[in-house]
């Protein structure tokens, strides 16, 4: 067995390390993009919390072997570069999509979310959600809810009891004229 040269296993453990740390990684078609589209889409992502990377398709193949991610190489034919997201998932698969609504030649694949591999349709589907700030604050709101409508219980029972002794006292006060 040939022995694999030293540049090609230092990408190989770079890649693997990528795998491990990234929130999702998106598994993208990029050709007929001018280099200067894939720098734009570069830009983009990463003021999203994203990078975008070109390896080759065999050395993609043998770190997701080596991280255990099983059925992306199905998804390794023709030229592949992969969006790793590091911040919000869905800031970068909404930069994706619509990038890709603007050149058709970038074509999402796949995705990789939480170890697990999923389809194109997915991964777009992930732009359609909320941004994670919108989701934290509406999850604020559902807890914060009950919180009010149990404080407002609480106010009312003086407010009632301050109400009906006073009705109290002015039928008092009418009884004694």
């Amino acid at each position: 067995m040939e022995n694999p040269r030293p540049g090609k296993v230092a990408i190989v453990e770079e890649l693997t390390e990528k795998l491990s740390t990234s929130a999702a990684v998106m598994l993208t078609e990029y050709r007929g993009l001018k280099v200067s589209e894939l720098e734009k889409l570069r830009t983009q992502l990463t003021s999203a919390g994203g990078s975008f990377k070109i390896y080759k398709n065999t050395l993609v193949r043998r770190a997701t072997d080596a991280r255990g991610m099983v059925g992306v190489a199905e998804f390794l034919e023709g030229p592949t570069a992969l969006a790793f997201i590091d911040a919000d998932v869905v800031e970068v698969a909404k930069v994706l999509k619509e990038f890709s609504k603007s050149n058709p030649n970038l074509v999402i694949k796949a995705g990789v979310l939480a170890g697990t591999v999923i389809s194109a349709k997915d991964a777009v589907a992930l732009a359609d959600l909320p941004s994670r700030e919108v989701l934290l604050s509406q999850l604020a709101g559902l807890i914060a809810a009950p919180m009010r409508n149990f404080a407002s219980l609480l106010n009312a029972l003086p407010q009632n009891f301050a109400y009906a002794l006073s009705a109290l006292l002015e039928k008092k006060d009418q009884e004694s004229n």
